[in-house]
């Protein structure tokens, strides 16, 4: 029983560990500090089923935070295992840029998110991503 008992505390340890990494990662995505943010990624991490490199990856936000420089994720629900990170997210911002043709409406949005990290070495080695695209799009449309 002891051993079992270790092995909950271990496990309880972990995922705060996962909760405390994806924080301190959300601060940096928050502040649009996309190096710090590619500083998560594992050098072969796969989005979505396609193999990045970090830089990359952390690249592709640029022409959101153009578009929408206030855009912001706030967590919903955060739940963790012992190498998955799952987060839903509403994402507000403020239509001030061009995006996808449309120019800048000024318009407000809100919409959901929802994301699987695989964790890896204390590394992010796998994402998945679901964003609401058509809600932003008729919300700033």
């Amino acid at each position: 029983m002891w051993s079992g008992h270790r092995w909950i505390i271990g496990a309880v340890a972990q995922l705060n560990d996962f909760r405390s990494l994806y924080q301190a990662y959300l601060e940096h995505c928050n502040n649009h500090d996309f190096d710090s943010m590619a500083s998560f990624y594992s050098p072969a991490i796969r989005v979505n089923g396609t193999a990045m490199d970090p830089a990359s990856v952390a690249e592709q936000f640029a022409p959101i935070i153009a578009a929408f420089p206030d855009w912001h994720w706030e967590i919903r629900h955060l739940v963790t295992d012992d190498e998955n990170i799952v987060v839903h997210f509403a994402v507000t911002g403020t239509h001030q840029g061009t995006f996808q043709g449309i120019e800048a409406t000024g318009r407000r949005f809100e919409i959901s998110e929802f994301t699987l990290y695989r964790v890896e070495q204390g590394k992010f080695a796998e994402v998945w991503d679901l964003l609401d695209m058509d809600a932003l799009m008729k919300q700033i449309g």
